[in-house]
């Protein structure tokens, strides 16, 4: 991105926001993809964004930064080497971080043999999350019981648990696989799941350009 003024897109601040919600510092690199890591590094998200940025900054606080911008109508970003200025009638001079303090991805996710694949569509989704905060339950299990493919909330240390159950189609595959509910950090929508033979579940959003990859309990 050049120093000229550009707008951001609905769709790239709503990935920010999501993001947000994984790690609270932020470091975008040169290009079109933004990415960002757990502090715990136990979920990441990349997304292809509509802007072409032409230089590396960090943003420390991510929310804060969001908050900055929603003081603005349709605010016009312009981008220098160590601040962006934020300009709509009024302008916010906001530098950056150094990158050496953000917890930031240093390589993209290469996913081991996949073990199955399907769909989880955004209604199903929402059930769950409703579900898992009204029952407190804190794990969820993608399974297969013959032919069919189920979501079970439950939670995974207590043997009298409450469930919950979702059906979510059919499946050929015999599988088990359980992650935390809390980090199913989403931006709504279709996601093409796959379950790895590692240690790992990809989330492939169906209308934009937007993978989380999340680490599946150990069994």
């Amino acid at each position: 991105m050049t120093k000229t003024g550009i707008y951001i897109s609905k769709n790239t601040l709503s990935i920010l926001k999501n993001f947000s919600a994984i790690n609270s510092n932020l470091l975008v690199r040169p290009g079109n993809k933004i990415s960002t890591i757990s502090p715990a590094k136990n979920m990441m998200a990349e997304a292809t964004v509509e802007e072409e940025f032409d230089i590396e900054f960090g943003i420390w606080d991510l929310n804060k930064f969001l908050g900055v911008i929603s003081l603005f109508t349709d605010p016009v970003f312009s981008f220098h080497e160590k601040y962006v200025e934020i300009e709509g009638g009024s302008t916010v001079k906001y530098y950056y971080s150094e990158p050496k303090l953000l917890t930031a991805p240093t390589k993209s996710v290469k996913m081991p043999e996949d073990l199955v694949v399907f769909t989880i569509y955004q209604d199903n989704f929402a059930e769950m999350l409703k579900a898992s905060s009204v029952l407190q339950l804190p794990q969820i299990t993608f399974s297969s019981e013959g032919d069919t493919l189920l979501a079970k909330l439950h939670d995974k240390e207590d043997a009298t648990s409450n469930t919950y159950t979702v059906l979510l189609g059919n499946t050929s595959t015999q599988f088990e696989a359980t992650l935390d509910i809390e980090h199913l950090r989403l931006l709504p929508g279709d996601y093409e799941v796959t379950i790895s033979k590692g240690p790992v579940a990809q989330f492939k959003n169906q209308s934009i350009d937007l993978t989380y990859w999340v680490a599946l309990k150990s069994e």
